[in-house]
């Protein structure tokens, strides 16, 4: 019987490509800047498709599931990225404590755009800190000369609500406030919108105290409408 990585590479290699459609795959790739190729699947159709497959899939090791997903971050069409993303959220709970080290760090890096990088924040660096506390690694991420390392830490609190490390979060956001970067001053805009449903206060510090942080990022932390 083949392995995990063969059977689920092979069943989407021959199913995925049937339902591509050359006018949407068109459309998708002029939206994604170029990122990459698209077969022009849309989202309900791959979705479904993705869950059928999944479902005849063994059980995976940690390994064998960032192994699987490595394999179809290196095919040259979108829609097996996001099948590697669906992938990894649909077998979660067999990630382990060196899953984002070992695997998503690799992912986040690689062909790297808001798309996927927002969508492993939410299917794995999300649901893994919570699990394994990761401070190190996120800071490490924070710290990182890659954009994409540095949008993934600063986010990764995000809907944690009452149980968000605020200090953690500012020191994130402190590291990165001067930037001008559209996408990182996108995730500190949205990191603070989150936080000002639990303490107004707090952010409208920060802001005070961060006259340099870019406008997109103000406007995104007063969408809320807050005084």
């Amino acid at each position: 019987m083949a392995g995990f990585k063969t059977q689920c590479v092979q069943a989407l290699t021959e199913q995925l490509p049937r339902l591509g459609n050359k006018k949407v795959a068109y459309g998708a790739h002029a939206y994604m800047k170029g990122i990459a190729p698209f077969l022009g699947v849309q989202a309900p159709e791959r979705r479904k498709l993705f869950k059928e497959i999944f479902k005849t899939l063994p059980i995976p090791t940690s390994n064998e599931l960032g192994l699987t997903a490595r394999a179809l971050w290196k095919l040259p069409e979108r829609e097996y990225h996001y099948a590697a993303c669906d992938l990894i959220d649909y077998f979660i709970d067999c990630a382990d404590k060196n899953f984002l080290a070992d695997h998503v760090e690799f992912l986040i890096t690689q062909k790297s755009w808001w798309d996927t990088i927002d969508t492993l924040g939410s299917v794995a660096i999300s649901p893994l800190t919570i699990k394994y506390p990761s401070v190190k690694l996120m800071r490490s991420w924070n710290k990182s000369s890659n954009m994409w390392l540095n949008r993934a830490a600063i986010q990764h609190q995000r809907g944690r609500k009452s149980e968000t490390d605020i200090a953690l979060l500012f020191e994130f956001l402190d590291d990165h406030a001067h930037e001008s970067e559209f996408f990182i001053a996108k995730a500190i805009g949205w990191a603070l919108r989150d936080l000002s449903r639990i303490d107004n206060r707090a952010v409208k510090k920060f802001l005070a105290d961060h006259p340099e942080l870019n406008r997109v990022a103000v406007r995104e932390a007063l969408k809320l409408g807050f005084k």
